[in-house]
């Protein structure tokens, strides 16, 4: 709209030329900084638009991410838009160039971008803003450039949800929230974590079913701290996002929004877990009803789009006391405590129990072997051995966190 401003001013000699040479640096400037986010090269003109239209979320690209862009009348009101889009693609600057003696349009169309993608935390923003946009530059018309968007939103989504694996959700006013997409997530894969392969292919059996429509359970990892259950999750994350497998990372103190969450995600085209972190809870807290009520028990039934991963310390989640047998009954020998049930019931709604325990010495050195061949370090086994073992005697005792940490370590003294 700023630039139509400028042309219209430019025509009709509203404004003086040097005035106008600002105002076209002032939105050139817009352009650089988009393009300095996402790592665009090539004609950042292009790779604008396109990231506008893979962005916005409006009733037809969301109904387009779900069933394709099918025959119905709206796509006669779509089409208008699309064909706009394409003359803005085609669009001519070289009139504006000559009459303001300026050469940064043409700058703009053959761009070489000083970052590369690979160092972006915005990545996968980036490729397929390049992918899409070099495609739509070979579009003969509207009805291809059309058919190349809409085929797009069908394979890949819409918004912030198509474009990212991972989100948190933050308040924005008037008790509503909004979700912030995680651009710099770890990029794990299982593989990574060593050991524990009962463990991951339970997780894997769950997570494939999910991501296929299959029934599958919501998940609870508990164990040792430094064992890889976070990981876990995140790696699950990277292997399956291009199935269509978003995480919303939510806190404690949110629990109170989960309704809200669940009703801003159910009608997406993506299959989202629901990521707790830690979870534990004090006997003084009573979020973890919140909790109880979204996973089983509510009104509204879980949409079958939503799992909740969670990882804890704790077998039982909730702190157990000696007063919560307060209330114990005895009737005919069995004993039965209401305060204990109600705490334990919320571990019962995890389907699926994943236990995480300390390695023993012996897999902890394998850990480390395996760690430190990965990352190209040459010492041998028995020496790896004898350093892990003197690095976790002063460093927290034995776990997978500690054979990194360890690792870690020796890259940075590595000469």
């Amino acid at each position: 709209m700023q630039i139509s401003d400028i042309f219209r001013c430019m025509d009709e000699g509203s404004q003086t030329p040097d005035v106008l040479r600002t105002r076209v640096f002032k939105q050139i400037k817009r352009l650089l900084q988009t393009a300095t986010d996402y790592a665009f090269d090539k004609n950042l003109w292009h790779n604008y638009l396109t990231f506008l239209l893979i962005t916005n979320e409006n009733p037809f690209s969301i109904t387009c991410e779900k069933t394709g862009a099918r025959d119905g009348s709206v796509n006669y009101f779509a089409k208008n838009d699309f064909k706009a889009f394409k003359e803005l693609f085609d669009f001519d600057f070289s009139e504006m160039e000559e009459k303001l003696g300026i050469d940064c349009f043409s700058k703009i169309s053959d761009y070489k971008a000083i970052g590369k993608p690979e160092l972006m935390y915005n990545k996968n923003v980036s490729e397929k803003v390049r992918a899409l946009s070099e495609k739509l530059e070979t579009a003969e018309d509207e009805e291809q450039f059309f058919d190349m968007v809409t085929d797009f939103y069908k394979a890949y989504g819409v918004g912030m949800f198509g474009l990212n694996k991972a989100f948190r959700i933050e308040e924005s006013g008037d008790h509503d929230i909004r979700f912030r997409a995680i651009n710099n997530m770890d990029k794990v894969v299982l593989s990574d974590l060593i050991g524990y392969e009962i463990q991951k292919k339970k997780l894997v059996d769950n997570t494939e079913a999910f991501v296929q429509g299959r029934k599958a359970n919501n998940v609870l990892l508990f164990g040792d701290s430094g064992t890889g259950k976070s990981t876990s999750i995140k790696a699950i994350v990277n292997e399956y996002y291009d199935q269509g497998l978003r995480m919303i990372e939510i806190y404690k103190h949110q629990f109170k929004d989960l309704s809200n969450v669940i009703a801003k995600i159910k009608n997406r085209n993506y299959r989202f877990i629901i990521y707790m972190d830690d979870l534990s809870f004090e006997e003084f807290e009573v979020e973890y009803k919140f909790l109880k009520a979204v996973i089983e028990g509510g009104v509204e039934t879980k949409p079958e789009n939503i799992l909740i991963y969670a990882t804890s310390n704790r077998r039982h989640i909730i702190k157990e006391t000696w007063s919560d047998r307060d209330d114990v009954e005895n009737n005919n020998g069995i004993h039965r405590s209401d305060t204990m049930e109600e705490k334990l019931s919320l571990v019962n709604r995890f389907g699926v129990t994943i236990s995480y325990s300390k390695p023993s010495q012996k897999e902890y050195f394998h850990i480390v072997t395996e760690l430190a061949r990965k990352a190209g370090i040459g010492m041998s086994d028995e020496d790896l051995c004898k350093e892990a073992n003197k690095w976790e005697l002063s460093h927290g005792g034995i776990s997978g966190r500690t054979a990194q940490q360890f690792v870690n370590y020796l890259l940075g003294i590595k000469a």
